[in-house]
């Protein structure tokens, strides 16, 4: 094998690193503002990530069925429904659930356990138990080729920009919009927010539901790279915890660098050894680092 046949193997085995961290930076964003601004440990956060993920079968569905001549357009509108279908189920669970359990963590682990269980029942009585995957666009379909033998995924690339997208939507909602201003005076200090008028109930299921929104758009986006069945956004949860608890509970910056260093650690090791193999070696990492540093890379100065 040559040393450009070597390269070229390399870079494509990183950019599938970059798909995954793609879907874990989505997965990680939706629980690092449930998780890191709340402190609820929603174990159903990969539930809602399948929500999207069969909104878009289910918009491919219908599509196909009923207007076979939008299939090209369909699966940006398809995505702005995971989100808002996501969104509203996670407004109505913390408004049933989730606003009973505050400063509660073991419940609410226990609690969001027991509805990602009933949530995954739901998946195989109403849509079935075997895997399913939409009809894409023919535009997501085949591979962008920058050098002789170098092929890079479009439906990969189309991933990136949309994490890219939503990373920077939620950047500029926290630190421009009004609604990050009452999420971070809520974190600092909840008392004197509701002395100065934040409604703080309000805020928190705000921020519950977008949360949940992002995983929908995190399960839109696993559509392009993988089959969709009744737990696949239970295989998530744990990396999506460990992306959140290794760059900082409460910091987007760590939630990025954490979700990058972790799937291209997986990536990369994968192919010089087994999947399991990758796994255990990527955990054994960041329990290493973890125990130097336990508050995270990127830990915030947060007021108790």
């Amino acid at each position: 094998m040559t040393f450009s046949e070597m390269l070229n193997i390399g870079l494509m085995q990183g950019f599938a690193g970059l798909s995954l961290f793609s879907v874990l930076l989505l997965m990680g964003l939706g629980l690092a503002v449930i998780f890191g601004q709340m402190g609820v440990i929603n174990m159903a956060h990969g539930e809602f990530m399948t929500i999207g993920a069969y909104t878009i079968y289910m918009a491919s569905t219908m599509t196909e069925k009923y207007a076979p001549n939008l299939m090209q357009a369909y699966f940006p509108v398809a995505i702005c429904f995971a989100f808002l279908i996501a969104f509203g189920v996670g407004w109505l669970t913390e408004w049933a659930l989730i606003r009973h359990l505050y400063k509660r963590p073991l419940d609410t682990l226990l609690a969001t356990w027991g509805l990602s269980l009933g949530l995954q029942q739901c998946f195989r009585s109403f849509i079935g138990p075997k895997e399913v995957s939409p009809t894409l666009p023919e535009w997501l379909m085949g591979s962008w080729t920058p050098a002789e033998g170098l092929d890079i995924p479009i439906n990969g690339l189309f991933v990136m920009l949309l994490t890219a997208l939503v990373t920077g939507l939620l950047l500029l909602a926290l630190y421009k919009a009004r609604w990050g201003l009452r999420v971070r005076a809520t974190v600092s200090n909840r008392v004197m927010a509701n002395a100065i008028g934040i409604n703080t109930k309000q805020t928190d299921r705000l921020t519950f539901a977008i949360g949940c929104g992002i995983a929908g758009v995190a399960g839109a986006a696993f559509t392009t790279i993988g089959s969709t069945g009744p737990t696949s956004g239970s295989l998530y949860i744990v990396d999506s915890f460990l992306v959140v608890t290794f760059g900082g509970a409460a910091s987007l910056l760590g939630t990025v660098v954490s979700a990058f260093g972790i799937a291209q650690t997986q990536s990369i090791s994968e192919f010089f050894m087994t999947g399991s193999n990758a796994k255990v070696l990527t955990l054994m990492v960041v329990i290493c680092i973890l125990m130097l540093r336990p508050q995270g890379l990127f830990a915030a100065k947060v007021r108790r």
